[in-house]
């Protein structure tokens, strides 16, 4: 069966203090005081940011453009047990798109939204912003499986 062919365009760019992606933070939410970060909207898509003033928190997608090859199976370094990379948050994606919850501190300029708790690579192609809603967006009674902090980092799952 053919797969059907389907184009990804990236509406900006993002830039973070990252080089590498070994310098990226695991969680853009373990750092304290979270770096503030930029993320510029290629200027055909400015319309689109209109209705964000006064949004906390929005929803970024990106392309992570440095992932290696797609990895299916592997040991997250937090646990001892090989993980499927769809019960984890690893960039070893067969379609490598990142997603962070992001702090949205306002535009800096009509072109760039300034932003905290990313954990991408300076210069990582954005895909789209979505406003996040606490009404929508968040399960407080999620089971989070292997990864609860009450579950065995050993036991077979």
């Amino acid at each position: 069966m053919t797969q059907p062919e389907f184009r990804v365009t990236p509406i900006g760019s993002i830039n973070t203090p990252w080089r590498t992606i070994a310098e990226c933070p695991r969680n853009g939410r373990q750092l304290e005081p979270a770096p503030v970060c930029r993320v510029r909207v290629f200027e055909d898509y400015l319309p689109g940011l209109r209705g964000l003033e006064g949004m906390s928190h929005l929803i970024l997608l990106y392309w992570l453009d440095q992932a290696k090859s797609p990895r299916l199976v592997f040991t997250p370094p937090f646990d001892t047990q090989p993980r499927g990379i769809f019960a984890t948050r690893g960039p070893w994606r067969p379609n490598p798109i990142g997603l962070s919850v992001v702090k949205f501190d306002g535009f800096d300029g009509p072109d760039q939204l300034l932003v905290r708790f990313l954990d991408c690579v300076d210069g990582t192609p954005l895909l789209d912003i979505k406003p996040y809603l606490r009404t929508t967006d968040a399960e407080p009674s999620a089971d989070m499986g292997w990864l609860a902090p009450h579950a065995t980092r050993n036991a077979n799952t």
